[in-house]
């Protein structure tokens, strides 16, 4: 086998290892959780709690995870790690959604999905 050869076979699968590495989703798995008032107000500090449904189907493992609404309304929630702790080829998680603030609260149900920013607002009742 010539030099030339070996190069052309080191630079085809070289270039067909970029290809598939950029191949990969690298996009982040996000849950975003909006919080209004019963007068849609955005509502700041709102502690959003979501709790994995383990009785969906799929069911989804167990996780639980708290965050507060920033000062736009919303909570922000990286959903990579639990993503990744899921076997390969669940993609899916649905969870229970509670949020309060003060006496007002409010539930949701959402599906989240890897690689994609989920959306959800969540209304409190006074």
């Amino acid at each position: 086998m010539s030099n030339a050869m070996r190069t052309l076979g080191f630079v085809s699968l070289t270039a067909m290892l970029l290809v598939l590495n950029a191949c990969k989703n690298k996009d982040p798995s996000v849950l975003k959780v909006f919080v209004r008032s019963s007068n849609n107000e955005l509502m700041a500090n709102a502690k959003v709690v979501i709790i994995a449904d383990i009785y969906s189907n799929p069911a989804t493992p167990e996780y639980v995870d708290t965050v507060l609404t920033n000062s736009s309304g919303f909570a922000y929630f990286e959903m990579d790690e639990f993503f990744d702790g899921l076997e390969k080829g669940e993609e899916t998680g649905y969870f229970d959604i509670l949020a309060t603030k003060n006496l007002s609260e409010g539930t949701e149900y959402v599906r989240c999905r890897a690689h994609i920013t989920s959306v959800k607002t969540v209304f409190l009742q006074p």
